[in-house]
Order: structure tokens, then sequence, then C-alpha cells
């Protein structure tokens, strides 16, 4: 039997607080590209290269299996995220977006995209931080908004599919939910296709 909770997600689900991350190429990253990634986030700040207002960089690298390097913002956090081993580009949405369910999720795809691609372009990191092209993890930062259980994967994932459908241009792909209900409600996708990351932003503009 569903909880009270469980029945209103069901019914309308607000997403808010969507993190997107980008696994990359290798998990055994050569130290010097991780150092040169704290000067290239602040550049970013400097530069004033995203819509957000970005402020600070910490490096948490000696978090075991922690959240790495983050570039702090008032409206999102980009990072190099190595949360269960799993090394990426994460973007963490803080501040509250409008927009349908659709366009807050591909939104927030493209933010992180963004941030892939500048880190790609960036002559520091010597070509050495790329997306590995098809694993995709999702969350949804609020337990309140995504209690992670049937009634939000059920409200949940024709959204996801939906967008998924546009970003891989119809391309195979899977997704696997999170089955620990002590976690955040989040997803790994998987696309049978290896993607540049210049296309992914395409397809999510057309």
């Amino acid at each position: 039997m569903r909880s009270i909770l469980e029945e209103e997600t069901a019914q309308k689900l607000d997403l808010q607080h969507i993190n997107a991350k980008l696994l990359l190429d290798g998990n055994d990253l050569d130290p010097g590209v991780l150092d040169a990634v704290i000067p290239t986030f602040h550049s970013w700040i400097q530069d004033r290269i995203f819509p957000e207002l970005l402020i600070d960089v910490t490096d948490y690298r000696h978090v075991h299996h922690g959240p790495g390097i983050v570039l702090i913002g008032h409206e999102a956090d980009y990072s190099i995220d190595n949360a269960d081993g799993h090394i990426g580009l994460r973007y963490n949405r803080k501040a509250v977006v409008t927009g349908t369910n659709d366009e807050k999720l591909a939104r927030a795809f493209k933010a992180a995209l963004s941030a892939a691609k500048q880190l790609q372009e960036d002559t520091r990191l010597n070509k050495k931080l790329n997306f590995n092209g098809h694993d995709i993890e999702i969350f949804v930062n609020d337990r309140i908004i995504a209690p992670n259980g049937d009634a939000t994967r059920q409200a949940f994932d024709p959204v996801l599919r939906r967008v998924l459908t546009q970003l891989f241009a119809g391309a195979e792909y899977s997704v696997r939910y999170e089955s620990d209900l002590r976690r955040l409600f989040g997803a790994t996708i998987h696309s049978e296709r290896v993607f540049p990351v210049d296309e992914l932003i395409q397809n999510l503009n057309s």
C-alpha cells in the first residue's frame, strides 16, 4: 500500500534540484590533470562563462569517493565528482527553475554538456578530461520532491524517456533506477552509441 506522499508524487511531480553527471574516460586520471581543473574552474568564475553566478572552488579530493573538486555557485555547482568511485562531471542545480519537467531535465543535461565542452577544449587539460560518450547519471537532490520509490519512478520515467529520445536522436539506450531506497532518487543511463558532446548539445537544441 502506497503512502500519502507517494500518491501525491504520482499525481504531480515538480522537478527541482536536478543533478546530471557525465562519466569521464578512465577512472585513474593523472593527478596533474585534476590539479589543472582548479585554475580552470577559477577562470570560469573570472570569465563568467556560464549564466549562473559562480563563487569559489573547493578541493575535496582527500575524501574517498567524495565530491572531488567543486566549483561552487549561487544557482548551481559544477564538480569533478568521484561519488561511488565513478569519476564524472556533475552539474548540481540548487536554485528553483521554471518550465515543464521535460524542459528542466533537458536544461540540466545541457548545462552539464556545456561544461564538458569547456573542459574538453581547455588547453590546460591537454584533452585528457573527456566525457566517455555514453554514460550519464541523473539524480534529484531533494527527498521531499522525489522520494526514492515506485511512485516517483512512474512519474519521472516518461519525462526521462522523452528527453533521452531527443538527446540520443532515437539511438538505443538503457535506464537503471537506483534500487537502494536509502539513497537519492536517480538513474544510470547508458547509450548503445558513443556520442560526441557537440552532437548531444545539438540534439537538445533541435
